[in-house]
């Protein structure tokens, strides 16, 4: 869509890889090492990529783990891992950003969520409750920041089919596919100049 991207993670390899593709589909891009749950990572990510790219306009923040099984059956590390990584590096990114972008009056934070932020299930508590506090989080967001022009949104996706989990007896054909995320991602960053969409349910056509 014309946009230059940088991306982060912590496997050197896959951030390699994703680079290699983005460059070679024409795409001006930069792939960082960072650790979106460690302030002092986020920070110089943000830094380096508007260094090397300008300011930021579009943050996605779609870093996410599952941990699952009985809540009670779970541990401390376990908890600590899937909040960080699901809830607290929102939190952070976005703290990141938002000064720069309420300083030029425009922006869009693009929050990647799940239905699973909506809804129980067995063997979710933790997932779950980190899915919920995003959608508070996100809400609260969009609702201090739209003052300032920016725009904050939330996707809601079902069951993709990625590596995520094994989503087992589940024909990945019917399944949404990455591409259907990035859609509803593309749909919001193109809205018209007097609205933002709040939140989109994202479900596949077939059961």
């Amino acid at each position: 869509m014309g946009a230059r991207v940088a991306v982060c993670g912590r496997n050197a390899d896959s951030l390699e890889q994703a680079s290699q593709r983005l460059t070679a589909e024409g795409i001006s891009a930069v792939a960082l090492s960072a650790d979106v749950t460690r302030a002092s990572e986020v920070t110089a990510f943000v830094q380096k990529a508007e260094s090397e790219m300008g300011p930021a306009d579009i943050l996605v923040n779609n870093a996410g783990i599952g941990i699952f099984g009985p809540f009670h059956e779970r541990s401390e590390s376990e908890w600590d891992a899937v909040l960080d990584t699901n809830l607290k590096s929102v939190f952070l990114m976005s703290q990141a950003v938002v000064p720069g972008m309420i300083q030029r009056g425009r922006g869009y934070i693009v929050n990647i969520s799940s239905l699973a932020g909506k809804n129980a299930f067995v063997g979710g508590g933790i997932y779950c409750a980190s899915k919920w506090g995003l959608m508070g989080l996100n809400n609260c967001m969009a609702e201090e920041l739209r003052v300032h022009g920016i725009r904050v949104c939330v996707v809601c996706p079902g069951s993709v089919a990625t590596e995520f989990s094994p989503h087992t007896g589940r024909n990945p054909a019917k399944m949404l596919q990455a591409e259907d995320v990035a859609h509803a991602v593309a749909s919001i960053v193109t809205e018209g100049p007097r609205s933002f969409m709040s939140e989109i349910s994202l479900r596949p056509l077939q059961k």
